[in-house]
């Protein structure tokens, strides 16, 4: 992979639209500045426009990225979420307003030279991991800010943090995260990811940069690829959809849709 080709020209990472109380909760994605955006995919905002009735279950699916993220009203509290396997649900108050930044899948532990693996399938907090970060987000953020202003603080942070970031951009690595991509992560991990290394030093790579092995990585990529491509009612119905995106049976198919999603393929898509 050249360093002319940026993983966000292969790979839109999906979160769902927010369905529950929709007319009360927002949620939006706003562009890094363009000198950004080989490493950073978005800046995200989920907030409530009124108070809720009750408590908000928010369902986060895997799409092989790591966020930071931090209550707007509390930014003295910042967390990192690292790849996760399976989707997560967190259960928030009824009213909220929480700002994230989405790193592609390996830009942040290239920023900040953090092995993915450790974060892996928790979130934790930004103090613990980045403690620089952490201070930035605590004393230059909060919710008084408009969005556009704080998209501008962020900017200039993270600009300055890739202006100092040694990137190591081992070919042998990206090759194989291409291929990975322009695949939509259906392949054979032992037969098609031939980069020039071992599957063994491969799988290392992949640990510390993307938190999982390439197979694991495929399977989000595979499982991202379907949210993208919003199958049809009828390709639901007459269970076509899973030998399109190379599973064998449809039993498969749906469980490991629901251990990425939480909910069946039928449920998520509104069949």
């Amino acid at each position: 992979m050249s360093k002319s080709i940026s993983i966000r020209d292969l790979y839109t990472p999906i979160q769902p639209t927010v369905r529950q109380s929709a007319d009360n909760v927002i949620y939006r994605e706003f562009l890094p500045a363009p000198e950004l955006r080989r490493y950073i995919y978005c800046y995200w905002q989920l907030k409530t426009a009124h108070p809720l009735a009750e408590q908000f279950n928010y369902r986060v699916v895997s799409d092989g990225c790591i966020d930071i993220f931090f209550e707007a009203h509390q930014s003295h509290e910042s967390f990192v979420m690292g790849f996760c396997k399976q989707f997560t649900e967190f259960a928030l108050p009824p009213s909220f307003n929480y700002v994230g930044v989405r790193f592609l899948p390996s830009m942040f532990p290239q920023l900040f030279k953090i092995n993915a693996k450790e974060l892996s399938n928790k979130f934790e907090s930004l103090d613990n991991v980045l403690p620089h970060v952490s201070d930035f987000i605590r004393n230059h953020l909060n919710a008084e800010q408009p969005p556009d202003q704080i998209v501008n603080l962020l900017d200039a942070y993270f600009i300055e943090i890739v202006s100092k970031a040694i990137v190591d951009y081992d070919t042998r690595f990206y090759d194989a995260i291409q291929i990975i991509l322009d695949k939509h992560g259906v392949l054979d991990v032992e037969t098609d990811l031939d980069t020039g290394i071992s599957s063994r030093h491969l799988r290392r790579l992949f640990e510390f940069y993307i938190g999982d092995t390439p197979k694991t990585f495929s399977k989000v990529v595979r499982f991202q690829n379907i949210l993208r491509a919003k199958p049809s009612s009828q390709s639901l119905r007459q269970n076509k959809l899973f030998f399109d995106v190379g599973y064998y049976d449809q039993a498969h198919f749906i469980k490991e849709f629901k251990n990425f999603y939480g909910v069946t393929p039928s449920k998520a898509f509104g069949r």
